[in-house]
């Protein structure tokens, strides 16, 4: 079974600095932070004042991992040794990154330990997706220390009998948006995204997309889990395409287009967006005519929806989408006839005012769509020979 999804350990009594290192849990991934800490003025292996115990416990378990230890042991050694590698894999890693060091990082430590304990769990979720902005390698921390994938796990599966039937309540969702949170940050670090995908997380997260409650708390829920996928796509990354592409990201996010909020919507259209304009994605979509068809008319609705309750940014989305499907012959060819008159029109002339991204995009929209098209001397369109 994979170590992410292992049951986390029974919870331990809190234990007290200096009552002995076995109590250290946290470890793996986190090891390097708390090497940091170290003070460099001292040379000797041996604990001195200035290293913590937990420290110099990570710094003798990291020793058998490091390429060529050094010849005399010292813990600058170790640092300058790991900072290397680190910057090897990551050109743009910083030793002690700003932003961490503003932060009370033994509270940070302290609530990724609180994660694998029921009891302290709810408050560290809390706390840490607070901080998840400010700290820029919390995601590395949260994916390789022990138990606390399975514990954010275990806080969306406790969610699912209250999905069918609707009894979410809004603590409930609070409570597991804090958790989803965690995990877009995990989706969004370069360095854990992979594995984050490998593992099939965002499986866990389409009941949420599968629900039709309009209430605040199951809107909340849609809308967050949307922020991890989005937060996926974002990076432009073939190999969340691929991924996608094997799931039913596609159907989910056309329900919520059509029936969800106005930010969910734009969410989900969004995602859909960076499907499209990845080449795989939209040879997918444009592969049969159910695929481009349900698209389509979806489309559609937004746009007729968007005449009578117009919301620029949401329309932005929607004129990128339907440019994008006018690069692929087979779609440029079925929008002739089915795309909206108010794309065409001046519809949307005031709302588009201020965007000249938009209004470039639905210029060469209507011009892709003209181009090839012959016209017979009545000006009715007629098929290219």
């Amino acid at each position: 079974m994979c170590a992410a999804f292992a049951a986390p350990p029974p919870p331990q009594p809190p234990s007290r600095r200096g009552e002995g290192t076995g109590r250290v849990r946290v470890y793996g991934g986190i090891f390097l932070f708390l090497l940091r800490r170290a003070r460099h003025r001292h040379r000797s292996h041996h604990a001195q004042p200035g290293y913590s115990r937990e420290t110099m416990l990570l710094f003798h378990i990291s020793l058998p991992f490091l390429p060529n230890p050094p010849s005399v042991v010292g813990l600058d050694a170790v640092l300058s040794l790991m900072f290397q590698e680190r910057q090897k894999r990551n050109p743009s890693f910083l030793p002690v990154p700003t932003a961490l060091a503003q932060v009370d990082r033994e509270k940070i430590y302290q609530w990724i330990n609180e994660l694998s304990s029921p009891e302290t769990r709810e408050n560290a979720l809390l706390e840490l997706s607070k901080k998840r902005e400010s700290v820029p390698d919390l995601a590395p921390m949260l994916w390789h220390s022990f138990g606390t994938i399975a514990a954010l796990l275990q806080e969306i599966v406790n969610i699912y009998p209250s999905i069918n039937p609707p009894t979410l309540t809004a603590h409930q969702s609070n409570r597991v948006c804090n958790a989803l949170a965690l995990l877009q940050c995990v989706a969004s670090h370069p360095e854990t995204r992979s594995a984050f995908l490998a593992a099939h997380i965002p499986l866990f997260l389409y009941p949420f997309l599968h629900t039709v409650s309009k209430t605040r708390p199951f809107e909340y829920l849609r809308l967050t889990s949307l922020g991890v996928i989005g937060a996926l796509v974002k990076t432009d990354e073939q190999e969340v395409i691929n991924f996608l592409l094997t799931t039913e990201i596609i159907p989910l996010c056309l329900r919520i287009m059509e029936s969800g909020s106005e930010l969910s919507k734009t969410v989900a259209t969004f995602i859909l967006q960076k499907i499209l304009l990845d080449d795989t994605g939209l040879a997918y979509i444009c592969q049969t005519y159910e695929r481009f068809s349900h698209v389509a008319m979806i489309l559609g609705k937004m746009v007729l929806q968007l005449s009578k309750e117009p919301s620029a940014r949401l329309l932005k989305h929607v004129v990128r989408c339907y440019l994008r499907l006018s690069d692929n012959p087979r779609a440029r060819e079925a929008l002739r006839q089915c795309l909206p008159d108010q794309l065409k029109d001046t519809t949307f002339a005031q709302v588009l005012k201020d965007d000249t991204t938009t209004k470039r995009w639905l210029a060469q929209l209507v011009k892709n769509l003209q181009e090839g098209q012959v016209t017979d001397p009545r000006g009715i369109p007629l098929p290219p020979q």
